[in-house]
């Protein structure tokens, strides 16, 4: 970055500017709508036509992720960047952050968009994951992971994977050519499967001077690989909770991440933690705090990213979120009629099988 750039970075971005956000999915839309509470305008980078973040913003460029002309002037057009997704080419982001302030940085984005990376990031830390192997060229690589991971095990694209896609379970050795087949010959890690009794996440925000404010966990279900709800007060010991949010915290600096990270964890019956993957971005798992929050996630990542002071995440109700998958969103009459529900549709205009087209909040 410039010197330019670096006086910009260090600066507050309040009311009256503009917040560039790659990605045009339903997470920028809620990041574009937070924004506009705070008077900040945003501009949606997207290659997807009519996208959901695109029918809530005034400004959007409509190009392809590597084009760097478009992106050129993208960034001319915003005072600092940001993302509502991780896999953007590298090149990009590179000559994003030379013109305008990113955030997070590259290092974050980088660990999150491979799973080797982010599970070596966790492991140099001191912290705990399920047993793993990379499998990076082809079946004989394969067996030798499954001979040290054992079987059962899951096989999972080192990117892109996500929503139980990219993923295959391996419940015996024999298994392995089909297993790397049906991924398509693509790089992998191997994991093994772990005994744990519930999944929970955490959010933790950073600021740009280093302060930090962290939700409090949620219990998150998850129905065909998909996440189906998430809870708060999720039911774990008081030491699990403070344990996953000094995880979080402590990736957080690693990282020296400005933004918003979420960690998903595996508890086991010892109340002890293991990362499952993380995300340096809002979270599916954190959209129960539209409203229950005194600050919600999307808020809270606007802030952190544009400089101005965090808000209170503190939780002022229970909440059950639920995602509206596929078809689900056709009960929106029945749900706008449930009392205390609070309905947050996504303007996507196809439902299909696996497709998140929104999600509902009810007290419980």
């Amino acid at each position: 970055m410039s010197m330019v750039g670096a006086l910009a970075a260090s600066r507050p971005v309040g009311p009256g500017a503009r917040l560039g956000i790659l990605g045009g999915g339903q997470l920028g839309r809620m990041t574009a709508l937070a924004a506009a509470r705070l008077g900040i305008s945003c501009h949606i980078f997207t290659p997807e036509d009519n996208g959901p973040a695109s029918q809530v913003c005034p400004m959007v460029t409509l190009a392809a992720y590597d084009d760097i002309d478009a992106l050129s002037r993208f960034a001319a057009s915003v005072d600092i960047l940001t993302f509502e997704f991780e896999n953007i080419p590298a090149a990009s982001v590179a000559h994003l952050a030379a013109l305008r302030p990113v955030r997070p940085g590259w290092k974050a984005l980088e660990t999150a968009q491979d799973r080797i990376l982010e599970k070596r990031f966790f492991n140099d830390l001191g912290i705990a994951t399920a047993p793993w192997a990379p499998v990076t060229d082809g079946p004989e690589s394969l067996a030798e992971a499954v001979a040290k991971i054992g079987c059962p095990a899951i096989l999972k694209t080192t990117r892109l994977g996500y929503d139980g896609k990219g993923q295959v379970r391996l419940n015996a050795p024999g298994d392995s050519v089909a297993a790397w087949a049906a991924l398509g010959n693509r790089p992998a890690v191997l994991e093994g499967l772990v005994p744990f009794v519930s999944e929970i996440s955490v959010i933790i925000a950073r600021a740009a001077d280093g302060a930090t404010a962290c939700f409090e966990p949620t219990l998150n279900h998850h129905r065909e690989g998909i996440l189906h709800t998430s809870s708060v007060p999720a039911p774990i010991r008081p030491q699990t909770a403070l344990a996953a949010r000094a995880i979080a915290e402590s990736a957080a600096l690693a990282l020296d991440l400005v933004g918003l990270l979420a960690v998903e964890l595996f508890v086991l019956a010892d109340g002890a933690l293991l990362v499952n993957e993380m995300a340096p971005r809002p979270h599916n798992s954190g959209h129960w705090t539209m409203d229950a929050c005194h600050t919600d996630q999307f808020e809270q990542f606007v802030r952190a990213v544009c400089g101005l002071p965090l808000g209170d995440p503190s939780r002022f109700r229970a909440m059950r979120m639920t995602n509206l998958i596929g078809d689900e969103v056709h009960d929106w009459p029945l749900l706008m009629a449930t009392p205390g529900a609070r309905l947050h549709l996504y303007g996507k205009v196809e439902s299909r099988r696996g497709r998140k087209m929104g999600h509902v909040n009810t007290p419980v």
